[in-house]
Formats: C-alpha cells, sequence, structure tokens
C-alpha cells in the first residue's frame, strides 16, 4: 500500500498527517482553520486520496504557520508514500471549471520543485482566511514533494471559487500522475531510471 504517516512538530505547529494514495476520498481534517479543512477534504475527494489530519497551531496568532506547516507535511507523505515511483503515470492536467472561475493545473512528478503559480485572487480574505496563503500552501507542497505545478485561473472573480477550484484540480491532477499505469507498471518513467 502507497502510504506515508508524518509527524512534524515546531515552536508553531504540531503535526500529525496520514496519506494514502490508493484510498477511497476519505478526508478526517482538523487544522484549526475552518477554510483550510475544508479545501484538504475536496483535495482527499477528488483525489480519492485517504487523508487524516490533525494540527494544533498558533491560530491564535493567525493561519500562516498551520497553512505552510501542513502543506510541508503533506508533500513529504506525498514523497514518501510514493517510494521510488516505479510505475506512476507520472504526469498529470485538467481544465477544471468551479462556477464562473476557470484553472487550469498541470504536475510532473519529476523529483524537481517548480511552482508556476497564476493565480489572480481579487480579495484579501475569505471569511479569516487570507487568501495570499493558498499561494504559500501549495510552495510548501512542492518544495517538499519535489513536483513540478502549473496553477493557472483563466477566469473567475469568486475567491472562494478560485481557491476551492484551484484544490479540486489539484487533487485530480496528482491522482492522475501518481496513478499506476498497467502499461508501465515496473517501470520507472523516466530515461535516467530515477526521479
Amino acid at each position: 500500500m502507497r502510504s506515508s504517516t508524518i509527524s512534524r512538530k515546531t515552536a508553531e505547529t504540531d503535526i500529525k498527517l496520514t496519506l494514502n494514495l490508493d484510498g477511497e476520498g476519505k478526508g478526517e481534517i482538523n487544522t484549526g482553520c475552518g477554510f483550510l479543512d475544508h479545501m484538504l477534504t475536496l483535495f482527499s475527494k477528488h483525489a480519492h486520496y485517504d487523508l487524516t489530519v490533525i494540527c494544533k497551531g498558533d491560530t491564535n496568532v493567525d493561519y500562516h504557520h498551520t497553512v505552510e506547516d501542513v502543506g510541508i507535511a503533506l508533500g513529504k507523505a506525498f514523497l514518501e508514500a510514493l517510494g521510488d515511483k516505479r510505475g506512476i503515470v507520472r504526469y498529470g492536467d485538467i481544465i477544471l471549471p468551479m462556477d464562473e472561475a476557470l484553472i487550469v493545473c498541470a504536475v510532473d512528478i519529476s523529483g524537481r520543485d517548480y511552482l508556476g503559480y497564476a493565480l489572480d485572487i481579487p480579495s484579501y480574505r475569505v471569511g479569516d482566511f487570507d487568501t495570499e496563503l493558498c499561494e504559500e500552501f501549495m510552495k510548501a507542497l512542492v518544495r517538499e514533494a519535489k513536483l513540478t505545478l502549473h496553477l493557472r485561473q483563466l477566469a473567475g472573480t469568486n475567491s472562494h471559487h478560485i481557491i476551492e477550484g484551484a484544490f479540486k484540480a489539484l487533487g485530480r491532477t496528482l491522482a492522475k500522475a501518481s496513478a499506476i499505469s498497467d502499461k508501465f507498471a515496473s517501470e520507472i518513467p523516466s530515461t535516467k531510471g530515477v526521479l
């Protein structure tokens, strides 16, 4: 089974995260930030990954440390769960509509971290969530998972829909890229022989 459990404790956060890439889309999320919980639940459902996240963070200050550190833990778990990446499809992409928002997402599980982030989120906040934290989450995830991710907004003016579309698209795209290919199940998808 391709799964991983990560425990990460700092002066700002205490996180326990479990990820199963071959799950059923079950999410049990409690980060202390309701909006992040909702986005991670959507991610889990659309990726068809089982994801459990318990985070105790300094949310009395703001959500920055919680959001970034959960991104770090999820990236580490994803990388660990992939193992040597033998048999994965490697690439995934989607154009995802979320009401008036339209999001393009493409990923390469390349072993190299790069984030091309082009979301134009018009408001500074959704509820009590600072919308700039969406990018911070993606940066942390990409860095630790060692993947190339491009997120681009083609349309949309509703901040909630843009971010929700991005998390759904991320989930669906990672699911495609991390899926095991029947045709290439014994191969590492690289001419180098390693990812």
